[in-house]
């Protein structure tokens, strides 16, 4: 027991250096919320060992819990008999097998449904304060937003009648979690969800007590045991009560919640210090990378990059600080940053006017067909300086075709599972720079016939253009028979005089993102439209510099690859220390 206090605050590097790391997510709804696993672990250690006897010392001189459980009956008789709560049915005794672990001199093995009682379901005649399930504040276990309903308005599960003091308990998936203590009298009277079980613990003893129990892995071990159903796991009433809870000598059970409530302080508050401090960091990052790509010369280039080698070891210590490098990587890249440029190459002028003629070739020969003439590039347009030898061109004047594909029940067409017919690429396929196709769908090869022009070829850039996953994109590269739909664009490069790597890395990169958000149409769904990535600018190289970028961005991309499983490996590491020491905890 002396250890724990040593063991939960004297060593917080390990609570805090187990981070997930940040939750990424492309484009401006993405997520960047920070997960610290370790104090995610702390908060369940301390609960743990509070139900468990281990958090604060036991005292010879408390009140054993027998006696408690004698006055708690004697209660219950009492509110029978009054007519205050019913009867229920007598409970089987608890075997020595039921028990999870053993309890300390004083402590009790006993049912849920002994230490407390409901009040019972009303259909409501008046005014009230529903409490639904997604009311609670599951971080702090309190009502946050009861709302005032009248009787006519009344939800159907709207039944359970609860008083200051009460325990409710969330028994469906999502929400098991959901769990909260009534701590004020609410006006007028408050009336819960029937998506609660509810218990008013007997005997004043401290209703948080058995809201920190609930929440404990002790109990969630016990509820995934008994919950049924695949969708929406739920437990029922009957199993709550009839779960087994771990009851302390009545003053225990105050020093228990005064001491998780002290802890729980204190998780909190390395929570945000731990927060803040990811913020900073990134914000430290996105400004020192900002100023490589907002250089001015190649002597101020040369200075902004000095300043972040001399911290790189600092600065690029999480995934996200990596993923953050590379894109600025990618960015220098297409601001011709990266690589030196070299006066003898082609200068990228010839190599469009070949394109052209090449485009000519094929409108004249009746293979594609003549687009509609897009607007010059405005110098408004062009979100920076290209350098010499250099040019803007707009998507439409490097491909042959951008379309879209279908769905094939628009089309009334079937999927199958037959790998002879059309596979089918959807959205969820299209991955940035690969494609993901570990299970493949298929379609009947009617789809093709239906809708011929989204047949996919060898060298095909499917773009993703419509929900979350917008802007990624990646070539197919197979000769499968295959097809698309509606929310994935094929890009079709008319010319081989274009390195189609140099490409890819354009369309993952945040110049050609940045387009996406600006151009999209958000209605239901943010999507774009084929004539708005015509309209994308896109810088061109030299031909031979292409070369010379791609090689670059291509060892460079595998080096920051190498950091993040590296970071990564130590992040699990972290994780699995956490994990050990609970271990040993517990076991202790």
């Amino acid at each position: 027991m002396n250890a724990i206090p040593s063991l939960l605050t004297g060593q917080l590097d390990i609570w805090t250096a187990a981070e997930t790391g940040k939750k990424s997510g492309r484009g401006r709804n993405g997520g960047n919320g920070v997960n610290v696993y370790g104090i995610k672990k702390l908060r369940e250690l301390i609960l743990e060992l509070a139900v468990r006897g281990k958090l604060v010392p036991q005292d010879p001189d408390d009140e054993p819990a027998g006696e408690l459980l004698k006055r708690m009956q004697a209660e219950k008789a009492k509110l029978i008999a009054e007519g205050k709560i019913k009867k229920d049915k007598p409970l089987p005794p608890i075997s020595d097998e039921e028990k999870p672990f053993e309890l300390p001199q004083g402590w009790e093995w006993t049912c849920i449904g002994s230490i407390g009682h409901d009040w019972g379901q009303k259909t409501p005649d008046s005014d009230f304060t529903y409490i639904e399930v997604s009311a609670i504040d599951s971080q702090r276990g309190i009502i946050s937003s009861p709302t005032l309903v009248k009787p006519q308005n009344a939800p159907s599960r709207a039944r359970k009648m609860v008083k200051e003091g009460t325990v409710i308990y969330s028994t469906v998936r999502p929400y098991l979690l959901n769990i909260a203590v009534i701590e004020e009298e609410f006006l007028p009277e408050p009336i819960a969800s029937t998506a609660f079980a509810v218990i008013h613990p007997f005997c004043l003893m401290p209703s948080r007590y058995f809201l920190y129990f609930f929440r404990s892995p002790v109990f969630i071990r016990y509820v995934e045991s008994v919950q049924m159903g695949i969708a929406y796991p739920a437990i029922n009433d009957s199993q709550f009560f009839s779960g087994l809870i771990s009851l302390p000598p009545l003053p225990e059970q105050h020093r228990i919640v005064a001491k998780v409530d002290e802890l729980m302080t204190l998780c909190d508050q390395l929570e945000t210090q731990h927060i803040n401090a990811a913020a900073a960091h990134e914000k430290l990052v996105s400004h020192l990378l900002g100023t490589l790509t907002q250089s001015h010369s190649a002597d101020d280039f040369s200075a902004n990059w000095q300043r972040i080698a001399m911290h790189f070891d600092t600065l690029f210590t999480t995934e996200a600080s990596i993923d953050a490098l590379k894109q600025t990587l990618l960015q220098l890249a297409l601001m011709g940053k990266l690589v030196p440029q070299d006066p003898d190459d082609e200068p990228a002028s010839e190599l469009l006017q070949r394109i052209q003629t090449e485009k000519a070739k094929l409108i004249a020969e009746g293979k594609i067909k003549k687009d509609k003439p897009l607007p010059p590039i405005t110098d408004e347009e062009k979100p920076f300086e290209l350098p010499q030898g250099w040019e803007w061109v707009r998507l439409d004047e490097l491909t042959n075709l951008i379309t879209k594909g279908s769905s094939p029940k628009w089309q009334g067409v079937n999927y199958t599972d037959n790998r002879e017919d059309v596979m089918f690429i959807t959205s969820e396929n299209v991955g940035s720079y690969s494609l993901l196709l570990n299970a493949p769908k298929y379609v009947e090869k009617k789809f093709n016939e239906i809708e011929p022009r989204s047949i996919l070829a060898r060298g095909d850039f499917l773009m993703n253009i419509v929900g979350a996953s917008i802007g990624r994109t990646a070539v197919y590269n197979f000769d499968v028979l295959a097809n698309i739909n509606q929310a994935v664009c094929l890009i079709r490069i008319s010319t081989l005089n274009l390195l189609s790597a140099f490409l890819l890395h354009f369309f993952n990169s945040e110049t050609c993102l940045g387009y996406m958000f600006d151009k999209q149409v958000d209605n239901a769904r943010p999507n774009l439209s084929m004539g708005n990535i015509a309209k994308f600018l896109i810088p061109i190289p030299p031909l031979a510099e292409q070369h010379r970028i791609v090689a670059k961005v291509d060892q460079l991309m595998a080096l920051c690859n190498q950091l993040k499983s590296r970071i990564a490996q130590a992040g699990q590491l972290q994780k699995k220390l956490a994990d050990v020491v609970i271990e040993q905890a517990i076991a202790s």
